[in-house]
């Protein structure tokens, strides 16, 4: 009878060996570390650090979200929800539900980019004497939530009093 199989545990990566596997220089390791984004797990007898087998996929995970749009800041929040792994706090529930929101009108206005321009391709350029579906598309009121949240701090900004100048 054979015994059973134990997980092969993962040998830590060393700073250089994590910056080849997830294709970023050790700079920006030390960038995300300085904003506690990555953790070394541990240091070796000589003091380099030394990262976990999840490593990897956190520091592309980083990458990628910042390819997508999101702040270092979003990205932190991201990772505190996964990091905690329990019930997030209400901050970072309204921080992921809003997160959601977005991704969602970014979906709708990718959408909308893409049937403009299959159309676009299909019917051949656009005429010269109208808007180009292409600009219509994303040249459309925002949202009608955004609406108001950018008129409200548009008009906040228009009725603050001019700094009076000084004499003398």
């Amino acid at each position: 009878m054979a015994s059973p199989r134990r997980p092969v545990e993962a040998a830590p990566l060393r700073i250089g060996a994590l910056a080849r596997e997830s294709g970023v220089k050790l700079s920006t390791l030390r960038f995300y570390e300085r904003r506690k984004l990555l953790l070394p797990m541990d240091r070796s007898e000589s003091g380099q650090r030394l990262y976990g087998p999840d490593a990897a996929i956190r520091v592309r995970f980083i990458r990628r979200s910042q390819e997508l749009g999101f702040t270092l800041k979003e990205v932190s929040a991201v990772l505190a929800l996964t990091d905690r792994r329990g019930t997030p706090t209400r901050d970072v529930a309204r921080f992921a539900e809003a997160k959601v929101q977005a991704i969602d009108a970014r979906i709708d206005d990718l959408r909308r980019m893409r049937r403009a321009i299959t159309t676009l391709m299909a019917e051949g350029f656009c005429p010269p004497d109208t808007v180009c579906p292409i600009q219509a598309s994303l040249g459309a009121p925002a949202h009608p939530a955004k609406r108001k949240a950018q008129a409200a701090s548009s008009t906040t900004k228009a009725r603050r009093p001019a700094p009076k100048a000084r004499t003398g």
